[in-house]
């Protein structure tokens, strides 16, 4: 039994191994998908189906999953899925800015887990692939994703923390927030949404820096693991 046991393991770390890469690249398209086409089309009216956000949760929590086995990780997903699933219930319940707040936590708990685990699969040493340079995209956007979860939380503790945008129950919302991170993110700032408690806008300015450094940073570093893997491979041959 013991034999088999270990055997079954094996075999499970060397599926996880082979389809990490791919993952990767799974996770960017399930993101794009949330943030570029879901949530455009809830805002418009076009999906009116709730709780299409816890499904983005599983799917991405499933996914981390394969990345890592750590228990810290487990413990941090776990604890963002059940706060996301106690957000869903109460939404439907009776919706207020409690759900709200849940789901705003749950979101930062598991992008800081997202970014966390992904960042090691594209910065660990090896050849740059296709499915790498897939999950720096992907970083990118759960850095974004974290900042709108952060962005909720101003506006539940401070009703006017920005101007033209305000955190409670409505259609367009999660699109709202989601839009206002991304232009600062990008350095884009067309106006319309703006910072003005003084929380809001550190946050707004810390985003705004690390999405200028971010891609510099980044190609920078894939630069730097595929001279090195070129290297090594050149070594070997010798």
């Amino acid at each position: 039994m013991a034999m088999i046991k270990r055997v079954a393991v094996t075999r499970f770390r060397a599926k996880r191994d082979e389809l990490r890469d791919p993952l990767l690249s799974v996770l960017t398209l399930l993101l794009i998908l949330f943030l570029f086409v879901i949530v455009p089309l809830h805002a418009a009216g076009t999906i009116s189906a709730e709780g299409y956000g816890f499904i983005i949760v599983l799917l991405l929590a499933s996914c981390v999953l394969m990345q890592s086995t750590r228990w810290v990780v487990l413990v941090v997903l776990f604890s963002g899925v059940a706060l996301a699933a106690a957000a869903v219930v109460l939404r439907s319940r009776s919706p207020s800015a409690v759900d709200i707040l849940l789901e705003a936590i749950a979101w930062v708990i598991i992008d800081i887990a997202l970014i966390f685990v992904i960042a090691g699969a594209v910065f660990a040493p090896g050849r740059v692939t296709y499915h790498r340079v897939n999950g720096a995209v992907l970083l990118y956007l759960t850095m974004g994703m974290t900042f709108v979860g952060l962005y909720t939380l101003v506006g539940l503790w401070s009703p006017n923390a920005f101007s033209g945008l305000v955190v409670y129950h409505e259609r367009g919302m999660a699109s709202s927030v989601i839009y206002f991170s991304f232009v600062t993110l990008t350095s884009v700032g067309y106006g319309d949404i703006a910072p003005v408690h003084p929380m809001a806008r550190a946050l707004a300015n810390l985003e705004g820096i690390i999405g200028q450094l971010f891609p510099a940073t980044l190609l920078a570093r894939l630069v730097t693991l595929e001279l090195q893997d070129r290297h090594d491979r050149l070594k070997g041959k010798d």
